[in-house]
């Protein structure tokens, strides 16, 4: 279809808010190519979750491993020349690195991090999803992924608390924040066409997409 979209769109956003959803709906719309996040690949996950401190280190390598074989592949390709929509930020590898693993971890986690010399792609625009932890509790319950149903609220809560002051920071693109607990752009048909509306008309800076939409 022909689109006004930007070329290269990132969602980001906690367990369970509809990223990888959403990042489908898009595709399909735009008939974008899709690049999609593969937890069901990292060994260690269902592991991390029964015992954070324990399996953390590992399975946060092997998130930053596979992210970034992803994203180097696709630049040997030259697939990021073609229109795409991502359901995750390489950057948000190192908030989860910072949020789960401890301080010599981290260390280690950041030496692995500059030696693999990342050159990803910036997106045209990211979308973050937020809602609060009582809809991602629900949510994660109703798509019921067995590993995921010991995911605590205290976790959840924390995850919120990084990603709020993430991208508190964030301007390496052009940034639209929904309150998806609010607004349905995964479900509600209406709200995903204003969704639509939104993403291509050229976006800049930060907007926000609540029950009112305003803008910085």
């Amino acid at each position: 279809m022909s689109t006004n979209a930007p070329k290269y769109i990132a969602i980001e956003g906690p367990i369970g808010v509809g990223k990888t959803t959403l990042c489908r709906r898009l595709a399909e719309k735009f008939n974008y190519d899709i690049l999609l996040e593969a937890p069901s690949e990292n060994p260690f996950l269902s592991r991390f979750y029964s015992n954070p401190r324990q399996f953390a280190f590992q399975t946060q390598v092997h998130f930053l491993l596979q992210r970034a074989e992803q994203l180097r592949s696709l630049k040997q390709e030259d697939l990021f020349e073609q229109v795409k929509v991502a359901d995750f930020l390489i950057d948000k590898d190192r908030l989860f690195a910072q949020l789960n693993l401890d301080h010599d971890e981290f260390e280690l986690y950041l030496s692995i991090y500059k030696h693999l010399t990342i050159d990803a792609p910036i997106p045209d625009l990211v979308i973050y999803l937020q809602a609060p932890v009582e809809t991602l509790l629900q949510r994660i319950r109703k798509r019921n992924i067995a590993c995921e149903q010991s995911i605590t609220p205290a976790y959840l809560n924390q995850l919120n608390e990084a990603y709020t002051r993430f991208f508190h920071f964030y301007s390496d693109s052009p940034l639209l924040i929904i309150n998806a607990s609010e607004i349905d752009v995964v479900s509600n048909e209406s709200d995903f066409l204003e969704l639509v509306t939104r993403v291509q008309s050229n976006i800049s800076g930060r907007q926000y997409f609540n029950l009112e939409i305003t803008a910085e």
